[in-house]
């Protein structure tokens, strides 16, 4: 087809292993950021503790407040012993969730897992269209208190290591609020108290929405036409101080950015044909690849992402396949750290 491209093979790119970071930064603003220009086909190079070079007075930065749980769970069959890995991905009532468990072959219905030398047990309940499972948990107190003593956090399974007591803080962002997130939204590790302070001070608007992070930001793309990729839902929420605040935004002529590509399926799942973010909760499904118009935003800060991800598919069709195309390999060349723990960029 001419124009937008629907192949999955048009959005892979090649990463040398060693630019995948497995450790943050010793400071969170001082991460790289490269500056990607919607106007022009320049490319711009510095720290993301610069970032207020690029705002203007009137702008507002929208970020998604989301608190990631310690959602990884190991453990055992109540029986045999064997190991079992459970990724907690929806909570569907007080006692069941969603999840993803490894091997799956050793969850079938009525099989219990144990965890936390039996602090915390769940009966499988069935299975989900997606290879997920619906697991019923039992315990004793509260079920976050827990979990918090039982559950790690969740790092990507391209962090090579095993997980560590800084990751409670580091792989969580300085504003998370409500938790629910099986995975962190990352374009807002780089932000510092500092950052945030000195932006504020510049007349730009910090905003918060909210976008539980699930199974459908990291979810891999097994589809050659993209376009045939369903997306897993994920719970949102916009309340009526935000969606005021972006209505006056627009109004007086500034820029919405979104924090992440967490925060634009937020707000663009709530963006009416005309422009303004109505306020409310739900669940969003929405795919934004080349083709989509934007409703809300005018630019995204954003890490760099997998290869043929919905994630990096959603910034070509902010900026265009071959412009981000080619930032990817302009990064790979001045050796950018890649993904969760790595460097940013900013799309305006």
């Amino acid at each position: 087809m001419i124009g937008n491209k629907f192949n999955l093979s048009d959005f892979d790119y090649y990463l040398p292993k060693d630019l995948i970071a497995q450790e943050p930064p010793g400071l969170r603003d001082s991460s790289r950021l490269m500056v990607v220009r919607l106007d022009n086909e320049e490319f711009e190079h510095c720290k993301f503790k610069d970032l207020t070079e690029f705002l203007k007075p009137g702008d507002a930065l929208v970020i998604n407040d989301t608190k990631v749980i310690p959602a990884r769970l190991i453990g055992n069959k109540d029986i045999t012993g064997a190991r079992v890995e459970v990724l907690l991905l929806k909570r569907l009532d007080f006692y069941r969730w969603e999840a993803l468990v490894k091997p799956g072959k050793r969850a079938l219905p009525g099989t219990r897992l144990i965890f936390g030398d039996g602090l915390l047990e769940c009966r499988v309940l069935e299975g989900t269209d997606y290879g997920g499972r619906v697991v019923e948990f039992s315990f004793d107190g509260s079920f976050e208190e827990v979990l918090d003593r039982v559950g790690v956090m969740p790092l990507p399974p391209y962090i090579r290591r095993g997980p560590a007591l800084a990751d409670r803080h580091r792989y969580q962002t300085i504003y998370a609020r409500l938790a629910g997130s099986a995975a962190a939204p990352t374009a807002g590790l780089h932000f510092s108290p500092e950052l945030i302070k000195d932006i504020k001070d510049m007349g730009v608007d910090i905003i918060s929405v909210l976008l539980h992070v699930g199974l459908g930001t990291f979810r891999p793309v097994k589809v050659e036409d993209i376009r045939r990729h369903h997306m897993h839902a994920e719970y949102y929420e916009i309340d009526e101080q935000a969606s005021s605040a972006m209505a006056a935004v627009k109004s007086r002529g500034g820029r919405v950015i979104a924090v992440g590509t967490t925060t634009t399926r937020c707000l663009e799942s709530a963006a009416g044909s005309s422009g303004t973010v109505h306020p409310g909760s739900g669940w969003t499904e929405i795919f934004i690849y080349p083709g989509y118009n934007f409703k809300i935003i005018d630019g995204m800060v954003t890490n760099f992402h997998l290869p043929k991800s919905t994630l990096l598919m959603m910034i070509c069709a902010l900026a265009g396949r071959e412009k981000m195309l080619r930032a990817y390999h302009e990064a790979i060349a001045k050796k950018y750290r890649f993904f969760s723990f790595g460097d940013a960029m900013l799309i305006i």
